[in-house]
């Protein structure tokens, strides 16, 4: 696979390059070690595109876990915990979070990486809610978020899609930086 777009957030190319430059090469690494044919597996069924070849999503996520796992970088999880203190009516202390958890894809020497192919709509919440809390809990100190720029994005399976790297671009760009962001450099990558 390449990387065919790359959009800096809250100057998280600057950041990477300056501060994480042996994890960012890595990443590169993982994305070129990527052979996108042999995950165009998934036999259409959508009426607009009947019969054709698509990319499956969830073997693209194996293949990217088999290759950041081959070099170093794990998953890090936090399990939840529910304050009982918000509720207003009823027996709270019954309350469990019952094994929900906030998982980041990948963390090597304090960043973070998220893949993102199969959920679009996490694509934002990645960058400007989950990088935020694992930043907060001492995890990493930069991101990088994996999407698919429109026309990979148009070959998958999941459906067609307006959210891919374009879109995430519009939209990050029109909520603009707040305080409490992290530098996260967004890469757009296609066949």
């Amino acid at each position: 696979m390449i990387i065919a777009g790359i959009y800096s957030f809250n100057y998280g190319k600057e950041v990477i390059e300056a501060q994480s430059s042996a994890e960012l090469h890595e990443v590169k690494q993982v994305i070129a070690a990527i052979d996108h044919v042999q995950h165009k597996t998934k036999t259409s069924r959508e009426k607009t595109m009947p019969g054709r070849m698509l990319y499956n999503p969830r073997s693209l996520n194996k293949a990217f876990r088999a290759e950041f796992e081959a070099r170093g970088w794990i998953k890090h999880r936090v399990m939840c915990e529910y304050s009982p203190d918000y509720y207003v009516y009823g027996p709270a202390n019954n309350i469990a979070a019952k094994g929900t958890f906030r998982e980041m894809d990948f963390v090597k020497n304090r960043v973070g990486v998220e893949v993102q192919f199969g959920k679009y709509a996490f694509m934002v919440y990645n960058v400007c809610v989950k990088m935020t809390i694992f930043h907060k809990l001492d995890v990493i100190d930069m991101g990088i978020e994996i999407v698919p720029v429109k026309r990979f994005a148009d070959e998958m399976s999941t459906g067609v899609s307006y959210f891919d790297f374009e879109q995430f671009v519009w939209d990050l760009e029109q909520r603009g930086v707040a305080d409490i962001d992290i530098p996260v450099l967004i890469l757009g990558v296609a066949t």
